[in-house]
């Protein structure tokens, strides 16, 4: 087919597997997604590939998952749509060619399409995975603490009185990202003992489609692997806050509604297991954001800021993640109070 025009696609520019991420137009019409992997060469830096096959960031593990008739199969069975892709591997790396698949995207979900996600989740994840050699294993803890962190700024009071940051947070959040810091392996402990599931592990708005139809197409795979039963919820609740695509001041109720369904959507599918679990595993995942808020303070004066790569107000940006890290900071308190228990 003739190609006609492409179009750059929104993705994270850090991560070295990923060369591009662009939307085909071809002469009749017709378009695709082509996403470029390429395989590793530096291996610094915390968004390095790797051949590692359990490592989270394996350069292949997109080109495994869209070619496992298997794993379509059982998110079919769960309502989910794993696009279908041709594979065309290079020798220096590869290109997926993607069904472009049209409807709602998830950063533009109203609370019941958010619903219906997290149950559809919860169906998925209730039955067991087949084991495979290039899943990912210990996501959570590995991709957590090898970012590059300014932890000093945590005990720096004049990094807390920068305006943007004095005007916008609340004033209980240094006290609370204080104590989160201080159980952060405990809390990574708790997540890595509880019931485990096949997860997608960047499980957020901008990797989900809903099709005119209904069906719920997810995409990134590239961090599959195993986490906790749960874990895949507890990413996805913060995440739509801390990028703006929903308002931190209905925060809970999002939370609230995603975890029922979630659990309602394993039920369904023949799970018996403790919901207090799931719930701890939701809030508990939350410490996977514990360098953020540094991060932010060491970005607190910027000329300008980001969201998603799109330039946004800074003090409504910093405003929406104030208000979502003391929502995290407090779940994380929870989880480690009710584990302790």
């Amino acid at each position: 087919m003739t190609e006609v025009g492409t179009t750059a696609l929104r993705h994270n520019p850090l991560n070295a597997v990923t060369a591009s991420v662009e939307r085909v137009t071809y002469a009749d019409g017709r378009t695709a997604v082509r996403k470029e992997l390429r395989r590793p060469s530096d291996t610094s830096g915390p968004w390095a590939a790797t051949t590692d096959p359990r490592h989270w960031n394996y350069w292949r593990r997109e080109l495994e998952v869209y070619r496992d008739d298997e794993l379509r199969e059982q998110l079919a069975d769960a309502g989910l749509v794993l696009p279908t892709a041709q594979v065309d591997e290079k020798p220096d790396g590869a290109v997926l060619l993607m069904d472009d698949i049209g409807g709602t995207p998830g950063t533009h979900f109203s609370l019941a399409e958010h619903a219906a996600l997290a149950r559809a989740c919860g169906r998925w994840q209730a039955r067991p995975a087949p084991e495979r050699p290039w899943t990912s294993t210990g996501f959570l803890r590995d991709y957590s603490t090898t970012r590059d962190v300014p932890w000093q700024l945590m005990t720096d009071d004049a990094a807390w009185q920068q305006p943007l940051i004095r005007e916008t947070w609340p004033a209980e959040l240094r006290e609370a990202w204080t104590g989160l810091l201080i159980h952060r392996d405990a809390l990574l402990d708790l997540v890595a003992s509880l019931p485990r599931a096949r997860c997608h592990l960047d499980f957020w708005v901008s990797n989900v489609i809903q099709r005119p139809t209904g069906e719920l197409a997810l995409f990134d795979w590239s961090f599959l692997g195993d986490g906790a039963l749960g874990e895949d919820i507890g990413n996805y609740i913060p995440d739509a806050v801390f990028d703006l695509f929903w308002p931190a001041e209905r925060l809970p109720e999002l939370a609230e509604t995603c975890i029922a369904n979630y659990l309602d959507g394993l039920q369904e599918a023949g799970w018996r297991g403790d919901p207090d679990q799931v719930r701890l595993a939701v809030m508990a995942s939350g410490v996977k954001y514990a360098w953020l808020l540094p991060g932010l303070l060491g970005r607190a004066s910027d000329t300008t800021h980001n969201a998603y790569h799109r330039q946004v107000d800074s003090r409504y940006l910093f405003h929406q993640r104030g208000q979502a890290l003391l929502f995290v900071a407090r779940w994380c308190a929870e989880a480690f109070s009710r584990a302790r228990r």
